[in-house]
């Protein structure tokens, strides 16, 4: 692989002051993250920032040199758009360098109320085409925008042609059902939206029996999502990574348990101008977080060196030791 673009930025996940400063220590360029409520697409209980704690961890990161970008890309719901207000209105107070958003009126609020604030789109806005990605452009100044996991490699590069904002895209991590922005499934099994409240598979509904011989069943309210042998590990029960019988055949029958993993395609993805690349996992741990950001630190710094990247480093790290390139080398249609 041989360097031929700009040196891309580096967007690490950070679900708690500490994993914050893990990520930065490790060599994010900017950690994305939430306050601790329903504005942001991760409101699980033990993660995410009050305002203070958000102010410190703000303060550490431009220290170290890195950017916090807070994300509020969840849908403000009816009659209490203030909670989604307050936070802009916050995390500009205390220094964010963007905020990450993906209802178009609290872009527009942003746009109106606070006209400096630099302001990225969110992959929960669903943005997949030029005139929808140029229309936030030109009516809200969107810098940039977080493109969803559904394109190839030839349509990134097709869009950033037409557009004239920064892209950033997962290369790492967690994959959803291919409708960034609209799931419908957890909401209908728990009552709690991702996209409003911002909680998949809510902890609260989840639970796990085991019967005499030790196989475990896993459900999310009413609902089996799996069984398992007890030789088989267990992983936590959301509908899009459940097992069902189709025909009487059990499969996953809409996403295998699997990550992200597109460090293979680094030289691809900054040739079909890619300003940024995404790791997924707010939720998790500090020391999984600082070995992912290391290892992307690492293989991006080979590439941009001449260097052949360590492409082995991160399959240890993806969900049951399997990966995907994903839509990227999409072969369907």
């Amino acid at each position: 692989m041989t360097p031929d673009t700009a040196l891309p930025e580096l967007i690490c996940p950070a679900g708690t002051p500490a994993s914050l400063r893990s990520a930065v220590d490790a060599g994010a360029d900017a950690v994305y993250c939430g306050f601790a409520n329903e504005t942001n697409a991760r409101n699980f209980p033990g993660l995410n920032f009050g305002k203070e704690e958000l102010a410190e961890s703000i303060q550490h990161a431009h220290n170290k040199g890195a950017k916090v970008l807070v994300a509020i890309n969840t849908f403000p719901q009816a009659g209490r758009t203030c909670l989604w207000k307050s936070s802009v209105d916050d995390a500009v107070e205390i220094g964010a360098d963007a905020l990450i958003v993906a209802d178009i009126g609290l872009a527009a609020y942003v746009h109106r109320t606070h006209p400096d604030m630099r302001l990225h789109l969110s992959v929960q806005a669903s943005a997949s085409s030029p005139d929808t990605i140029n229309y936030y452009r030109q009516r809200f100044d969107i810098k940039r925008v977080v493109l969803p996991r559904v394109l190839t490699l030839p349509e990134i590069a097709a869009i950033n042609k037409e557009i004239d904002c920064e892209t950033e895209v997962f290369v790492f991590g967690g994959l959803c059902v291919m409708a960034e922005g609209r799931c419908s499934l957890s909401s209908y099994a728990t009552g709690k939206s991702p996209n409003m409240s911002g909680v998949c598979s809510p902890a609260s509904h989840v639970r796990y029996e085991q019967n005499a011989v030790g196989d475990m069943t896993s459900r999310l309210g009413d609902f089996v999502i799996n069984r398992f042998s007890k030789d088989e590990p267990a992983g936590y029960p959301t509908i899009c990574k459940g097992r069902y019988k189709v025909d009487g055949k059990a499969a996953y029958i809409f996403e295998e348990p699997t990550s992200l993993n597109a460090v293979q395609m680094l030289p691809d993805l900054l040739k079909a101008g890619v300003t940024a690349l995404k790791i997924e996992g707010r939720q998790r741990s500090r020391a999984y977080v600082a070995e992912v950001v290391s290892a992307f630190r690492e293989a991006i710094d080979d590439h941009m060196g001449g260097r052949t990247p360590d492409l082995q480093r991160l399959i240890a790290l993806t969900e049951g030791g399997r990966q995907t390139a994903g839509a990227y080398r999409k072969t369907w249609r």
